[in-house]
């Protein structure tokens, strides 16, 4: 079977039986356009005439442009691709089944430290703008919400009654976290001006709006927090993401119970979260070379 025929089988397959969304969709056309490109390069046209030695040509290649992280994305796609082709007897073999995934580095989530954070949510609050930033750094650090999940918030996901916020995070599970009395303050005070930043009337169910009255987006949220950070002579590095590692951290730091750093988070698997038992151990040998008065012999 052609190449490019039998990609997009399995994309319909994907799609229609797996039900896989349409981001995913997406992200599974893009790696195989790339697989398809490189062995369309090599002369290679029909799946058939894929082997084993050219999938490990291509990772060889992509090792060079890519990150590792990407490369072992780009090899689930390629297997589960030619696990199809087998499942469906378009071939015999399956090539990439014995082909090893590159071992991932494990890389330990960057944090702020408390003052640091003091000094990211000390926000002069003078404009609409400035309530609505505060507001969304309050809630990012008080709940360690991904920021997708932060810009998605409608009005009715909180509730005050019983001080807790629903979210919809990653796969559609619903999760509900509390919130803090910091949080819930200045998100008052930023839906008493909400209105201000609404045009012409349209009405949006968005809690955080931008200039144009209509719902904030991530990157929109990025590049306000890049401002921030330069004009308070903060680390420029820092990410949304660093407010929710720096959330995980500062609760396990206090005594806080992994599950339910785990729950509030939404990881599915408990050893996601248990990365923060490392930066956490990491810290306190810091903090005991720092300060212990026997932790260094004298010369």
């Amino acid at each position: 079977m052609n190449l490019e025929d039998a990609i997009e089988e399995f994309i319909n397959y994907c799609f229609f039986e797996k039900g896989l969304s349409d981001k995913t969709n997406l992200s599974y056309r893009n790696d195989l356009d790339v697989y398809k490109e490189y062995l369309n390069s090599k002369g290679i046209n029909n799946v058939k005439d894929i082997k084993s030695d050219n999938i490990k040509d291509f990772l060889k290649d992509r090792n060079s442009q890519e990150e590792t992280t990407t490369i072992a994305h780009n090899l689930t796609v390629i297997k589960n691709f030619h696990s199809y082709l087998l499942r469906q007897n378009i071939v015999n073999k399956d090539e990439s089944e014995f082909i090893e995934r590159p071992k991932l580095r494990k890389y330990l989530p960057k944090t702020l430290s408390m003052e640091d954070v003091d000094k990211l949510l000390d926000i002069k609050l003078d404009t609409p703008f400035d309530y609505r930033n505060k507001a969304m750094l309050e809630l990012l650090y008080g709940t360690g919400l991904r920021v997708s999940e932060l810009v998605n918030l409608e009005l009715t996901d909180i509730d005050y009654t019983n001080c807790i916020i629903r979210v919809m995070g990653k796969g559609s599970k619903e999760r509900e976290i509390p919130l803090g009395e910091y949080s819930i303050y200045y998100l008052k005070e930023y839906l008493n001006v909400r209105d201000k930043l609404l045009k012409n009337g349209v009405l949006c169910n968005k809690i955080f709006l931008n200039n144009h009255g209509k719902g904030m987006t991530r990157q929109g949220f990025f590049k306000n927090l890049k401002q921030i950070l330069k004009d308070k002579g903060l680390n420029p590095e820092v990410s949304p993401h660093t407010l929710r590692h720096s959330f995980a951290t500062h609760l396990l730091s206090h005594g806080a119970d992994l599950r339910s750093i785990q729950e509030m988070l939404g990881h599915s698997d408990i050893s996601t979260t248990k990365i923060y038992t490392k930066v956490s151990d990491d810290q306190v040998r810091m903090d005991y070379e720092t300060y212990h008065p026997r932790s260094h012999k004298g010369d």
